[in-house]
């Protein structure tokens, strides 16, 4: 079941209607990319393999951390389009509290149109950073 844009947080609307608006899949694989490169340096001492998403073809990392009750995310890849997946996630995940960021499903992927031209094995592999963010922000909860 699709998620509207209206039941998704600001942020997540946001990139969800820009790529509604490049309705070429060229344009939308640009804006991904765009996503990788907006991303922040990851340092290498947080290439653990505890920060490592699980069954991603590509090396991914994540890390989350807690400030004001938000959860700050940062990310990396070694491919340029799962680094705009990454990118793209902590977008439209950061900021929100870990409860929120438990309650929605990655549904919204469908809604970007990116899940049409996303390989079987990268589409997976979104669903399992999208899933290792979500642990992630439990993680960093006060208990």
């Amino acid at each position: 079941m699709s998620q509207t844009t209206d039941s998704l947080p600001p942020a997540l609307a946001k990139i969800v209607q820009r790529f509604q608006r490049a309705s070429d899949p060229k344009r939308r694989y640009e804006q991904l990319i765009w996503y990788g490169q907006k991303m922040g340096e990851f340092p290498d001492s947080d290439k653990l393999p505890e920060n490592k998403v699980p069954g991603c073809v590509s090396q991914v990392y994540v890390i989350a951390s807690l400030e004001s009750g938000k959860v700050m995310f940062q990310g990396d890849s070694d491919s340029q389009l799962t680094k705009g997946l990454v990118g793209l996630l902590i977008e439209g995940l950061h900021g929100l509290t870990p409860s929120e960021i438990v309650q929605l499903t990655p549904d919204f992927i469908q809604d970007t149109g990116l899940n049409v031209s996303l390989t079987p094995s990268r589409a997976n592999g979104f669903y399992n950073i999208f899933k290792t963010m979500q642990k992630k922000a439990l993680e960093c909860q006060p208990t």
